[in-house]
């Protein structure tokens, strides 16, 4: 390894398709999962794992930039309306806070913060590539991978294309900044050049790979990404699929006991 080259963390290292299995398994247990408390605790473990990834501060602000207003919008719509409302804590006079919709509604918001949680980890520390040649390599057909890759792909790319569109219209003399009316009036006239441009490149990419038999069936197919699943891999896999299996069990067993 150089010297400039970045160390990796131990997330980055992990196989995508373990990633990809952390986000099932631990989304579909706190799917299942009676109440609302092991997501709350798979939230705070998910944390750490940020910490551990370098991406502790933009993964703070996307958890908390979307928990907060849903969290509010749910506890008011399912706290005051929901039909499972039978305890009463609060009466408002226009309406009553029913404890039943409120622990429904954190249970909506932990489990979409765990799934939102895990898939944006995986997200900032996988390479879209290396995804792809992992699902490529698990047998998924190579065109399915190319259609992941360039969706994952269309919006940095147009993010992209529209910074520098915006940098040669500002070297034209057109104002680009100010108020919000005047942004809007800037930004609308970009969203045609920046469109046509990605759909020309669509277009050119798909040529580029037809003419170097892409759709081709009966030949070898090599990647220049090496994925690889290491020892860490597959103790994660196991104790992932075990801890699913495990709260499965429980949950049925607290559903049952009730």
């Amino acid at each position: 390894m150089g010297s400039g080259e970045p160390v990796k963390s131990p997330i980055e290292k992990l196989n995508p398709l373990t990633k990809m299995l952390a986000i099932f398994c631990l989304g579909l247990a706190t799917l299942i999962y009676p109440n609302s408390w092991l997501g709350l605790g798979i939230v705070i473990v998910l944390f750490g794992v940020a910490g551990i990834a370098h991406i502790l501060t933009s993964f703070a602000k996307t958890i908390f930039g979307f928990g907060i207003p849903i969290s509010l919008m749910l506890f008011f719509i399912q706290g005051l309306y929901s039909p499972k409302n039978k305890t009463i804590i609060a009466d408002l006079g226009f309406a009553k806070l029913g404890e039943e919709g409120l622990l429904y509604a954190a249970k909506i918001v932990i489990t979409l913060l765990v799934f939102l949680a895990t898939f944006y980890i995986m997200n900032q520390t996988t390479y879209a590539g290396k995804m792809v040649a992992a699902l490529t390599r698990s047998g998924i057909n190579p065109q399915v991978g190319y259609l992941i890759l360039a969706s994952l792909n269309v919006v940095p790319q147009m993010h992209r294309r529209l910074d520098i569109i915006k940098e040669a219209q500002e070297a034209r003399g057109v104002e680009t900044t100010g108020g919000l009316w005047a942004r809007l009036k800037a930004y609308v006239p970009l969203m045609g050049p920046v469109v046509m441009s990605s759909l020309t490149d669509a277009q050119e990419r798909g040529m580029t790979l037809e003419t170097r038999g892409f759709a081709n069936t009966n030949v070898k197919r090599t990647s220049y990404i090496e994925v690889t699943t290491s020892k860490a891999d597959t103790y994660l896999r196991a104790g992932l699929i075990i801890f699913l299996v495990a709260v499965i069990i429980i949950s049925i067993w607290m559903r049952w006991a009730q």
